[in-house]
């Protein structure tokens, strides 16, 4: 097809299509204008529109005396099935009966015929002749059948008021988006409509399966499209927003650290695009030891408050937020582990090293190595003369590198070391010109707040982190 000015593309049933349809639509022309429309965005899509890579407008408006859809989820059971179409048939209504795959057919066409001989039902599927299934559509809208038994070619297109009853058989082979569509289906008129869910017999669910019709069983409101598309996005991943895989993790770096480097590019684009200046790359500074810095499995068993716990880590900014951070570790799972404490520790190491313009701090038994980012340490001339009244313990190398000599034996001393220098460089960087003399204190001095000679016992920080916890609240 050849279009002369093509100015707009309009896209309906969007999940229906895939990345490379879409983008072909879109090189019809250079600047054409994209709209989409979907009750159940893919993964991808949504994601895009999350991200602020697309414009995204919801409409959750139901229609005038449009009733929610009651959803039930089950093992598969004949009287149930009997009942449902009974039911639907006495109060004059049509109903759907859906199967995943056509070799299922059969099958549940002799289990009407036996176990529900008063309503009259019709077949349909993809391979039909496309002139067949229209007949047959066209004889259930008519209301010459009661039943439809079909696959998921209902999915969309299907609007008939008078059907209100669906029945899914082996819900559990479909997807939740899927799922969502084919529930569409029924309940388009002012009447209540009912889907059931049926599973295989014995009742057997894979884990992703069953949390797909949790999910579908509680959202039943009318315009859930959203909220059941942003649960498909958490189940199945976003997908590549560089490629056309529309769901799916992101193995290559990670899926956090994919998300923040989509939101710095778009942050860098959107300055560009204003005029303004691209907001500047924060470097992430890297504490070396050999201490153990994590939260054990036996501290905190569940793997997914694990990893909240792992973000919320990395998200902290200060002194007060880590001790706050700690006090409702304490709160909520008991005393710290030796490897937490490393963690929190690490965090506000890293914490003071931003401020000092730190890069890397490597601890080992015999001192600490310092790198500064590209930009250099924030006050040199304190630096140097800092260095001098180390009384050669410390020295700045051809590199550009600080080394700091000390004893340190054991992993808990070099992490103490790391963090007791992060502090004391944070703290002469930041240090106002009055209070030079003090930041630049002797070296005897000095030498105590940079390495202590052992670690501080757990005891007294725990009812430190709590008090000042208290205190807060």
């Amino acid at each position: 097809v050849q279009f002369q000015r093509l100015g707009l593309v309009i896209v309906d049933e969007e999940q229906r299509f895939g990345v490379t349809h879409k983008e072909r639509l879109k090189a019809l022309r250079h600047d054409v204008h994209v709209l989409t429309l979907t009750a159940t965005p893919i993964p991808r899509t949504l994601q895009m529109a999350l991200s602020g890579l697309r414009e995204l407008s919801v409409i959750a408006t139901p229609p005038v005396d449009r009733l929610a859809v009651r959803t039930t989820v089950g093992p598969f059971d004949p009287v149930v099935l009997r009942e449902a179409l009974l039911r639907e048939h006495h109060r004059g209504g049509q109903s759907f009966v859906v199967v995943p795959r056509i070799a299922d057919l059969p099958d549940l066409e002799a289990l009407l015929r036996e176990t529900v001989p008063e309503v009259r039902f019709v077949t349909a599927h993809g391979q039909m002749a496309a002139g067949e299934i229209e007949e047959r559509m066209t004889a259930f809208y008519e209301h010459r059948y009661d039943v439809l038994l079909a696959t998921s070619i209902v999915e969309s297109g299907l609007d008939i008021p008078n059907a209100n009853t669906l029945i899914v058989c082996r819900a559990d082979m479909f997807g939740l988006a899927q799922l969502y569509q084919i529930r569409g289906r029924v309940g388009r008129a002012k009447r209540r409509a009912y889907a059931l869910l049926m599973t295989s017999a014995d009742g057997t669910l894979t884990v992703a399966a069953e949390k797909r019709l949790q999910v579908l069983a509680s959202l039943e409101s009318l315009g859930a499209g959203f909220e059941l598309a942003s649960h498909d996005l958490d189940q199945r991943g976003a997908g590549n927003l560089l490629g056309d895989e529309q769901s799916g993790h992101i193995r290559e770096v990670g899926f956090e650290l994919y998300q923040s480097m989509l939101e710095d590019a778009i942050l860098a684009a959107k300055a560009e695009a204003s005029g303004l200046k691209p907001p500047e790359d924060p470097f992430s500074p890297t504490i070396t030891t050999d201490a153990a810095v994590l939260i054990p499995e036996s501290y905190v068993p569940d793997l997914a408050v694990r990893m909240a716990l792992y973000r919320r880590a990395a998200d902290l900014h200060a002194g007060d937020e880590v001790e706050a951070f700690a006090a409702e570790l304490i709160d909520r799972f008991g005393k710290l582990p030796a490897e937490t404490a490393n963690l929190l520790k690490a965090v506000e190491a890293k914490q003071a090293a931003r401020r000092a313009g730190i890069l890397k701090i490597e601890a080992g038994p015999k001192g600490l190595l310092v790198s500064f980012a590209p930009g250099g340490y924030p006050a040199p001339d304190r630096l140097l003369r800092w260095i001098e009244a180390q009384k050669g313990a410390a020295r700045l190398r051809p590199d550009q590198k600080l080394f700091l000599a000390r004893e340190l034996p054991t992993p808990g001393h070099r992490l103490g070391g790391a963090l007791a220098l992060a502090r004391a460089l944070a703290k002469l960087a930041e240090a106002p010109a009055r209070d030079r003399t003090t930041a630049e204190a002797p070296a005897r001095d000095r030498t105590t707040a940079v390495a202590p000679a052992r670690p501080a016992p757990p005891q007294p920080a725990r009812r430190m982190a709590i008090g000042s916890y208290r205190a807060r609240k």
